[in-house]
This record gives structure tokens, C-alpha cells and sequence, in this order.
């Protein structure tokens, strides 16, 4: 079972992402703000993270670089999941390390196929 780590400061939103993932089939470890993202992958090493945006603490922009710049940490895939769709955003995403940027509200089951794709394209042998 992969084990999925998200970083959401709204807690309706954290429940939401975390049933639906669960409902997947997927473990769940969630975070409330970047640096406590950072802190639980260090800690649990998961095999997807997806980090909200805008979160107090540290942003999941600079939740990601980090998570990008240490060794345990860099070959994680990330999502972003953000309400924000600009270009400008979902550029900045993808130069801080990202591998897919989803857009706010989503589908849930879209949100389980992207995930599940990005595992596959990560460790093929996972799916």
C-alpha cells in the first residue's frame, strides 16, 4: 500500500483529500502547514506528497525546494494542489520541484488517477 504524505491548512479540505485517498487504497499521513510536511517526510519517507500553496509556516513553494535539496527526500514525487491556476503559479510549482500541479475543487477520483499515475511513472513495479 503506497503511503501518501499531504500538507493542507484547511482542515475540510484535509479530511476530503485524506478520505478519498484512503478510499483509494492508499495510507495517509497529513500535515497541517510546509514545515511539518518537511518534518513528517524526513521522518516517514512516503512514496507521494502533495502539498497545498498557501500554508502558515512555510509555503508548500518552499515546503518542496527543501524536500527537493535533501538527499532522503528528493526523488519523492510531489503534486501541488492549489485553488490558484495562473501560469505564473503552476510555472513556480514546477521550478520548485514539482511533478504535477491539480487545480482546486477536484474530483476525487481524479484526484485517486493522478496519484496512482504519477506512482506508476515513479516505480513502475507499484502498480
Amino acid at each position: 500500500m503506497a503511503r501518501i504524505l499531504i500538507a493542507e491548512d484547511e482542515r475540510d479540505i484535509r479530511e476530503l483529500i485524506t478520505f478519498t485517498l484512503e478510499f483509494g487504497g492508499f495510507q495517509v499521513i497529513a500535515a497541517t502547514n510546509g514545515q511539518e510536511a518537511v518534518e513528517l517526510a524526513r521522518q516517514h519517507r512516503p512514496d507521494l506528497i502533495i502539498l497545498d500553496v498557501r500554508m502558515p509556516r512555510m509555503t508548500g513553494y518552499e515546503a518542496c525546494r527543501i524536500l527537493k535539496s535533501q538527499e532522503e527526500t528528493r526523488t519523492i514525487p510531489v503534486i501541488f494542489l492549489s485553488a490558484k491556476g495562473q501560469e505564473a503559479e503552476i510555472r513556480q510549482g514546477m521550478e520548485a520541484g514539482a511533478d504535477a500541479y491539480i487545480l482546486k475543487p477536484f474530483a476525487p477520483d481524479e484526484l485517486i488517477q493522478q496519484v496512482q499515475a504519477l506512482l506508476n511513472r515513479h516505480n513502475p513495479k507499484s502498480g
